[in-house]
């Protein structure tokens, strides 16, 4: 058998294999180098594409302009249809020289009377403070309850013919659970320093005179919506004993009983009313920062429940 001592060509050889082995290692490593550069480049633009509004971007323009201000969802003080943020976009816009008009693309069901009264005082603060100034309400799908209430301070509103227009109305909802927890055999401890402090529990029998209460507190608020409507629709409105009592109407509907306008779009009104074709969204949005918190916090709220229930499905219900 011969040795590698007798082989004049075994250094070489091992030279090689050393030489071809070292060349794969780094051939390798490269290769997992790029890989891992991929998928961190990857990431970065998935985030970016989650957590950056593309179509919010506007570009700077000079001279006369339509200011477009979103009011979209429930109007909440935590939500994007805020006080907080619509009053900003209504100070930014009316503040801008190159205003020439301003509107307000209302689709909203409603929600906080204190956050609708606060946008609707703000309207009418900046409109006697910039009288040359018009503004103006377009509704897409939906202007009902709390959205009306901030759309009536406009100057004029305007509708499509199949929009939903109204409910003018206040309610306070909750559930009783007593007699589910009668055949539980579940019993409710609930300790008060106050005879009322447990208002409305639902886990306790309804109270006649907390009831009469809360019905007192409803009418207030609801006399208080309708004298706002009242004072920003003026000899306009064409009052009827149903219009305040929290129904809906179409727009075509709407028109006719003094609650809208006319028919009207976002560039329509731009165009023939303001007379300024370029339109410029004023509407506050989350920063980069606030929009991927949300969604951590969405997504982790959601893995909580898929290890509480068992089913992701438990989220939507």
């Amino acid at each position: 058998m011969e040795t590698p001592s007798n082989d004049p060509q075994w250094e070489r050889q091992l030279l090689e294999k050393i030489a071809f082995a070292s060349l794969m290692e780094q051939k390798a490593k490269r290769r997992w180098g790029v890989f891992f550069k991929l998928a961190v480049l990857s990431y970065l633009i998935a985030v970016l594409v989650l957590v950056v509004d593309w179509e919010g971007s506007e570009k700077l323009v000079d001279g006369k302009h339509t200011a477009l201000i979103n009011v979209r969802g429930t109007i909440e003080a935590t939500g994007d249809a805020s006080a907080e943020k619509i009053n900003g976009a209504l100070q930014s816009a009316f503040e801008d020289k190159g205003t020439a008009g301003i509107i307000m693309r209302i689709n909203s069901p409603g929600g906080s009377p204190v956050q609708s009264g606060i946008v609707y005082d703000e309207i009418r603060r900046q409109r006697n403070k910039h009288p040359e100034i018009p503004l103006y309400v377009v509704v897409e799908d939906l202007c009902a309850s709390g959205g009306y209430y901030i759309a009536s301070a406009a100057d004029k509103i305007f509708v499509d013919k199949a929009s939903i227009v109204g409910s003018i109305g206040v309610l306070m909802d909750s559930f009783g659970f007593t007699g589910t927890m009668n055949k539980l055999g579940v019993e409710r401890r609930l300790l008060t320093a106050g005879v009322n402090k447990g208002f409305l529990d639902p886990f306790s029998p309804q109270d006649e005179k907390q009831k009469e209460h809360a019905q007192i507190l409803l009418g207030e608020i609801h006399k208080q919506f309708i004298e706002v409507v009242r004072q920003g629709r003026g000899k306009r409105l064409k009052e009827t004993p149903e219009m305040f009592s929290g129904l809906m109407w179409t727009g075509s509907q709407s028109i006719g009983m003094g609650l809208a306008d006319g028919f009207g779009t976002v560039d329509s009104v731009a165009r023939d009313l303001i007379k300024a074709d370029t339109i410029l969204d004023y509407s506050v949005k989350e920063n980069i920062a606030e929009r991927f918190a949300k969604r951590l916090g969405a997504e982790m709220g959601q893995s909580m429940a898929f290890r509480l229930f068992g089913s992701d499905r438990a989220v939507l219900r």
